[in-house]
């Protein structure tokens, strides 16, 4: 006899949940009853019955809203949102929006092939309590991504696509007429996503450009260019443009200026510096007073706004430093030539004239000028230390003077509340291939502070006389660099986290913050932790960018600041060199207060993207040292704590890898997100961000830039 099986029955809720994730997987659907039954397969009425009362309960519930004669579309409470999608490695996201206060959580499944960057609108889902929102995306109105960057692997009859950027959730499908004769396996190319629809499990793609076998060091640098789209070749129109500008400085414009040629004029620089931007000039005025003028390469001389060297500049809107090269925002017959104060040659600036007064080296006095300088000598910023350390070297006495006006002046900007964020800086010692051979520690001494100084008061100036400026021309925008306070949610995290290592901060005042970080900060210097808890300390505050709304530089402790003293490597000090000189030339300043905005946001984006360019290009290079020592053992601090396992730095080369959990045997962890550690669930073991390990170099792969771990 047969036996029956009886189906199973439709509950409220079963069918609840079935119809809103109808409704998450097509943002956009309208639909009644009967259009519903159809696509979830229902044809029994008595289910069909059950729809008409879930819609209209799921309506009550603010799910769902009936929009006209019993159709129905999912409910956002805040309608549709305009942002930005930020993706995790995992494949999970979260949009960014100006729009709502908090990041809106995007799940897998509704990204609905957004990818990382995208400007997207979502579809807010009803909020529920002690849930972070939760989002669908409806709609992608612009692609962030126009080329993808990644490794070939063919097969007899396709190939795939395996990106670089982790970001990225997806190998591209490559088709077999989108393949040339030059395509072989593992080679880095860059494609253009061609096809990709919600029915595809992978994106379709075409190769652009083939960049060359994954691994090799010209490969992997212009990889990481074109990853953050970063052009690292001019166009020939560009060049030929820049080759067109006279050298000679005309005795029309030498009238127009002031001349600085005879004064005491020198420039402070690394060593292997090319583009020397900033010149300081001194000398004692008849009064006692001292004068120290800050000058500024006149890029603005010789670029005309919306020519198209101007255009070129913006587009690129900085200089990128590689660990092996430098990608110039000008061309170098400007960069390096022209525009660059090199010693013993006539060059056109932009000053600011400093009186400090001899006895408490307040600044009495200060003036903006067009003017002509002449260097009497280049200095590096070793050079300059080993004088003012050992008491003898060239002009000792002007660089002692000079050295004690700006330690007074960094003293006071202490005082005032500023943050000192001084990082080790590491670099590569490099043979003539590129090749790493040695890794060097550059620390911040006072030859680099006397430069800081002089740059940051004339950068503060600028930036007053634009607020002064402002207040009589309230329809006129200009370019200030801003920092915001920190998010207070943030240091509390900061704060319970090196509390755990003796340290304290107090969060009760600005003074008291700024005041306890400098304390935290100076007391882990030479510590096996100091690069942790600056780079936690860093992540804490909010990011630096370029703005038209000046609210202030929270970690200077400015009310007003910009940026004006680097317009060879940097679009905005162009753009502040312009809008000065046309307020100390009475001209109108043509620029529309929304176009300005806008021009700051994409250049604080390539800002961004040039240093997460350097990032890689520093990872890149530390797992080629690293690449020949495998199964060494290295001491090392736990620098970042995951589900998957614990990042180690290296502590004599400051080089990362990763312990996978899987591989720490005989032991089970639980993530302890909150604490920053994974602890044991079978005995009282634990790692902690902070501690001292010892690990094995076990596996390194160059070109993914990764290096596996394991602990001894």
């Amino acid at each position: 006899m047969a036996k029956h099986t009886k189906a199973k029955k439709l509950t409220k809720q079963k069918l609840s949940n079935k119809i809103i994730q109808l409704f998450r997987d097509k943002p956009g659907l309208r639909a009644n009853y009967k259009q519903i039954a159809g696509q979830l397969g229902i044809s029994n009425k008595a289910e069909r019955n059950l729809i008409i009362e879930v819609l209209k309960e799921m309506e009550r519930n603010n799910l769902l809203e009936d929009i006209s004669r019993g159709k129905y579309r999912l409910k956002a409470k805040e309608g549709y949102i305009t942002g930005k999608i930020e993706m995790h490695t995992q494949g999970n996201a979260h949009c960014i929006s100006d729009d709502f206060k908090k990041p809106i959580f995007i799940s897998h499944r509704n990204l609905h092939c957004a990818l990382d960057g995208d400007t997207v609108k979502i579809f807010l889902l009803p909020i529920k309590k002690d849930r972070e929102p939760e989002g669908i995306v409806a709609e992608i109105v612009e692609r962030s991504r126009k080329k993808i960057v990644g490794t070939i692997q063919l097969t007899k009859s396709f190939a795939f696509l395996i990106p670089d950027n982790k970001k990225v959730p997806y190998d591209i499908f490559i088709p077999p007429d989108k393949l040339s004769k030059n395509i072989a396996n593992n080679m880095k190319v860059t494609v253009n996503i061609t096809e990709w629809t919600e029915k595809m499990k992978n994106p379709i793609g075409e190769i652009i450009d083939i960049l060359g076998f994954a691994g090799e060091n010209e490969t992997e640098q212009h990889a990481i260019l074109e990853e953050f789209e970063l052009p690292y070749k001019f166009p020939k129109a560009v060049e030929a443009e820049a080759k067109k500008i006279p050298a000679g400085i005309t005795q029309e414009e030498i009238a127009k200026r002031k001349d600085y040629r005879e004064i005491l004029t020198f420039t402070i620089d690394p060593i292997d510096a090319k583009d020397f931007d900033d010149a300081i000039s001194y000398r004692k005025l008849k009064n006692g007073n001292y004068e120290i003028g800050v000058h500024i390469a006149d890029v603005s001389h010789y670029i005309q706004p919306k020519s198209i060297l101007d255009k070129e500049a913006y587009l690129r809107g900085t200089s990128v430093y590689l660990v092996d090269r430098v990608v110039p925002m000008l061309p170098e017959t400007l960069s390096n030539n022209l525009c660059s104060l090199r010693p013993n040659e006539d060059k056109l600036t932009f000053s600011v004239l400093f009186e400090f007064d001899a006895e408490s080296y307040h600044i009495v006095n200060h003036h903006f000028h067009k003017t002509i300088i002449r260097s009497d000598r280049r200095f590096h910023y070793d050079e300059v230390q080993a004088i003012l350390d050992n008491d003898k070297g060239d002009l000792l006495q002007e660089l002692k003077q000079i050295n004690k006006i700006t330690q007074s002046i960094r003293k006071k900007r202490f005082d005032a509340g500023a943050l000192s964020f001084e990082r080790t800086e590491i670099k590569f010692k490099l043979d003539d291939n590129g090749k790493p051979l040695g890794v060097i520690f550059k620390e911040t001494n006072q030859a680099h502070q006397l430069i800081e100084e002089l740059m940051l008061l004339a950068n503060k100036f600028v930036a007053q006389a634009f607020n002064e400026y402002h207040k009589k021309h309230r329809n006129l925008s200009f370019v200030y660099r801003v920092h915001d306070k920190p998010n207070q949610e943030k240091l509390r995290s900061f704060a319970q986290f090196v509390k755990q290592f003796g340290y304290s901060l107090n969060l009760k005042s600005r003074k008291s913050i700024t005041s306890s970080m400098n304390n935290l900060l100076d007391a882990v210097k030479g510590e096996d932790i100091e690069d942790i808890v600056v780079n936690l300390s860093i992540r804490s505050m909010a990011k630096a960018v370029y703005d038209t709304t000046n609210i202030g530089h929270y970690g200077l402790a400015f009310k007003d600041y910009t940026h004006f003293t680097s317009p060879i490597r940097r679009y905005p000090d162009l753009m502040v060199h312009r809008e000065l000189h046309a307020i100390l030339e009475h001209k109108p300043i043509n620029a529309p207060h929304g176009e300005v905005t806008e021009q700051c946001r994409y250049l604080s984006q390539q800002e961004q993207k040039a240093a997460s360019a350097e990032r890689l290009s520093m990872k890149f290079k530390q797992m080629e040292f690293m690449s020949d020592k495998i199964g060494k053992v290295f001491d090392g601090v736990i620098s970042g704590v995951a589900q998957y396992g614990l990042f180690v730095e290296i502590t004599e080369n400051k080089s990362e890898g990763l312990v996978s959990i899987r591989d720490i045997k005989n032991d089970f962890f639980v993530y302890d997100e909150a604490n920053y550690r994974l602890v044991s669930f079978n005995s009282d073991k634990q790692y902690q961000l902070g501690q001292k390990v010892k690990v094995r170099i076990k596996k390194v792969n160059i070109p993914k830039r990764q290096m596996d771990l394991e602990l001894v």
